[in-house]
């Protein structure tokens, strides 16, 4: 498991802010101004969009994306979607990347983004959906203005070379360099360069000795040109380019060619949020399900989303808060949707010292997470009714219900996402996925009670008068799935630990039970990206098997995707799983890191397998 290196605290630090009288806001750990409140809008306009060709080098393009060093409060990027707004053209995206190590409250950002009443309603929208505390990646899409931001938070040298995109346009943003050398250090030059496309153009406000040394040495093309404001001089860059293609081992790589149509396999919520994402980007999407929507694994009456936290500060554990924060993102003011709290007390001994590690040093903010007596209190959590939920992300979206997958459809050129659960292994023989039975008990209630949560080990769910609990995780044989009492003991059992009124009022209720099946693999972190070809990657990569670092391109089953291995978090991993298959798939900028698109990329468990010298 790879352990990231960083600060002591999990949480990215917040700024030392302060406010000048004229509500300019201050950063006094480097003793700067996040902008002029004077002219801080037009200085975005003139040094970053004016210093880059923008507008005018968006028009006509399919798809650009601008990156930027500091977001700050968001107003350089609020000035690209103010223009964006009117000067988009039919069927473009804007994808704006940037990088914060110390970010804002949305509260400050508010204040000082109310300097700008110009900009309209912009700033609502953008500390609506503003990140929640934790490192990592955390996008906003607004399918409406085809936009996407992608945020990294944290420290930049661990972020900079962590993140997978090509950059039409820079923002060079940070505080001066005298005050904040991190932010432009020597050595993330070459980094900005290899996320450079050919052709980019960077803008920024210094024309410091150390800046434009740094950057031609790096391979740009530097020029002074005619300062704002008080600054005579700033600096305008250019990319000549071409950028270098590394060895794509782990299968990341975009197709050739940008697809107008994707077929998804599956329509429970792998496939409905695969299908719900590849649409709003404007693809024609069809979906095929052998027996109907929300029918397997996504069928339960009732579904929790809550976060697996785990003490230690590793990829694995950083991916997992991206998922969660992801998918509370996307099904927010959805159908099927209602926001709750989860009372989460330790199942064990070893369990409470996990909590207690975690709650000394958390990876989330109190807004969302919460110490309390004998456990904590997860703020935020979800539940959600799966049949409501993914028949809206369905909605306006081709369906064939009731048929298999014929060969064709995996060999017809139709990129094509499999997200059929454990029956994957069918296709993908050479997949690891095991089965586990999970079973949960549900009723309805005679009063009607506000949305609730409480887990610990099992968990217990209450949403008007619906209530349910469970859930068991048994081996499975392949064979026939079918209720049975052990199981239901084993729940109500659980149910009375969680909560003995619950248990009472349940036994006065009719009782149903429900088992599904999750495909779970052996390191249980899904399985996101293209599918490799398994004999053609054995070849290549025989070597691992001797130690040898191998660097070449994974061989790849032609337009094959998968979305699966999701055990029992499926409604978390479902959102973030399509963000990171329309990246791919469209060449957009990734929504995770590197590392973590490594952690859940299929051709990991080739990789793996040979290391440890399994045969095929």
């Amino acid at each position: 498991m790879c352990v990231l290196a960083g600060r002591m605290s999990r949480l990215p630090p917040r700024p030392d802010l302060s406010w000048k009288e004229d509500g300019t806001p201050v950063d006094d750990r480097v003793g700067d101004i996040y902008f002029s409140r004077h002219n801080g809008l037009e200085e975005a306009r003139t040094v970053f969009m004016q210093g880059c060709g923008l507008p005018d080098r968006w028009a006509g393009r399919e798809t650009f994306t601008i990156a930027e060093l500091g977001f700050g409060t968001g107003l350089n990027f609020l000035a690209v979607w103010e223009s964006w707004r009117k000067t988009r053209q039919h069927g473009q995206w804007l994808h704006f990347v940037s990088f914060e190590g110390y970010p804002l409250d949305a509260g400050d950002a508010a204040r000082a983004l109310s300097a700008w009443p110009e900009l309209g309603d912009l700033p609502g929208k953008l500390t609506a959906v503003w990140p929640d505390r934790a490192k990592g990646v955390q996008r906003m899409v607004r399918p409406d203005e085809r936009l996407t931001l992608t945020l990294h938070l944290g420290e930049i040298a661990e972020t900079l070379p962590q993140s997978r995109f090509r950059a039409d346009a820079w923002f060079l943003d940070g505080f001066s360099p005298a005050k904040n050398d991190a932010m432009w250090a020597e050595a993330l030059w070459p980094l900005v360069r290899e996320r450079s496309a050919e052709g980019a153009k960077l803008g920024t406000f210094t024309v410091a000795g150390a800046v434009r040394r740094g950057l031609s040495e790096a391979g740009f093309e530097v020029e002074k040109a005619p300062g704002f404001g008080f600054k005579r001089e700033r600096l305008e860059v250019r990319f000549a380019g071409p950028g270098v293609e590394e060895p794509d081992v782990y299968g990341l790589r975009a197709p050739a060619r940008r697809p107008e149509r994707v077929r998804v396999i599956g329509a429970g919520i792998a496939g409905a949020s695969a299908a719900r994402v590849l649409a709003n980007r404007g693809l024609e999407v069809e979906v095929i399900e052998a027996r109907a929507p929300a029918s397997a694994a996504s069928g339960n009456p009732l579904a929790l989303v809550m976060p697996r936290l785990d003490a230690g500060d590793t990829v694995q554990a950083r991916l997992l808060v991206d998922a969660y924060l992801a998918a509370r993102r996307f099904y927010a003011g959805r159908a099927g949707v209602t926001e709750t709290q989860v009372v989460h007390r330790p199942k064990d001994e070893r369990e409470a010292e996990r909590f207690a590690k975690l709650l000394a040093d958390p990876p989330l903010g109190l807004e969302n997470l919460e110490a309390m007596r004998g456990g904590v209190l997860h703020k935020g959590a979800l539940i959600l009714e799966p049949e409501r939920l993914i028949a809206g992300l369905l909605d306006g979206i081709r369906v064939e219900t009731g048929r298999a997958v014929v060969p064709g459809d995996l060999t017809d050129g139709v990129p094509t996402i499999l997200a059929t659960g454990q029956s994957i292994t069918g296709l993908l023989t050479w997949l690891k996925i095991a089965g586990r039975q999970g079973q949960v008990e549900f009723a309805t209630g005679s009063v009607e009670t506000p949305p609730s949560a409480i887990a610990s080990g099992h968990y217990a769910l209450t949403n008007g008068t619906d209530r349910l609990w469970g859930a068991t995780f048994e081996a499975w044989d392949g064979g026939e799935l079918n209720e049975s009492e052990a199981a239901r003991a084993e729940n109500m059992a659980a149910l009375e630990r969680l909560d003995p009124y619950w248990r009472q009022d349940a036994k006065r209720q009719d009782i149903r039970s429900r088992v599904g099946v999750r495909a779970t693999t052996p390191d249980r972190l899904p399985l996101i990206g293209a599918v490799p070809d398994h004999e053609a990657a054995r070849a290549v990569f025989e070597g691992v098997r001797h130690g040898q670092a191998i660097e070449a391109d994974a061989p790849l089953m032609a337009g094959l995707y998968l979305a699966g291995g999701f055990g029992s978090r499926g409604f978390t991993w479902g959102p973030w799983a399509g963000e990171i298959l329309a990246a791919q798939l469209l060449n957009e900028p990734a929504p995770a890191s590197i590392g973590a698109l490594q952690a859940v990329s299929p051709m990991r468990q080739i990789l793996r397998d040979l290391k440890r010298g399994d045969r095929a």
